[in-house]
């Protein structure tokens, strides 16, 4: 399997850290290793002093798909949950300095978190989806599939045009805007609606 993410999907979020609006979706990708196994703690890398948070909708394709033409993208996503894409970002500006790619602030070990994945009961409520995250019992981000830039048929269609998604993928959808860090102690709890779907802590 492998994890795809899109960036910049949420206006807040793009004028926040000061970045360009995308004309359509722009994505990276991050390898297996990267996602923390269930009930594991995230363990802070000593590469890195500024470990962020990034809280987003992710969805799971359910079939193979090649190509998929916008109107069919819902045909091939099945659940949704919410996840962390942990960002170096230190690492990332001084790769961005320097005209480098960034993956090494992106795609390491544990950088991806997930949560228990739930049924899309119907297409009609993909735009009224709410989720978020507490850190320390304390609202950092809250966010609506409403507010996004791209929907998720747009993503699903778009990255399908440059890499095949297979059954068993994850797609990162975008964060709001309150990205910020975390530190050893932490405790992150993020939330699907009113319901938590997963809580870790920052080992």
């Amino acid at each position: 399997m492998k994890i795809v993410c899109i960036g910049r999907n949420y206006l807040a979020h793009v004028r926040e850290l000061d970045n360009d609006l995308p004309s359509e979706p722009m994505f990276f990708m991050k390898p297996e290793t990267a996602l923390l196994p269930d009930g594991d703690p995230f363990v802070y890398p000593d590469f890195s002093h500024e470990i962020h948070y990034e809280t987003e909708l992710v969805l799971r394709i359910g079939k193979t798909g090649r190509n998929i033409a916008e109107n069919e993208a819902s045909g091939y996503y099945d659940t949704i949950t919410v996840g962390i894409d942990f960002t170096a970002r230190d690492l990332q500006g001084q790769c961005k300095a320097r005209g480098f790619p960034w993956e090494k602030a992106k795609a390491f070990d544990g950088s991806a978190v997930v949560g228990k994945f739930q049924e899309i009961k119907n297409s009609n409520n993909q735009k009224d989806i709410a989720f978020g995250m507490k850190l320390n019992g304390e609202w950092k981000q809250q966010g609506h599939s409403r507010d996004m830039i791209f929907s998720f048929n747009k993503i699903v269609s778009c990255i399908s045009r440059f890499v095949t998604l297979k059954e068993g993928d994850y797609v990162f959808t975008g964060t709001p805007q309150g990205v910020g860090p975390v530190k050893s102690g932490d405790v992150l709890e993020l939330f699907l609606e009113k319901e938590t779907v997963c809580r870790f802590g920052v080992k």
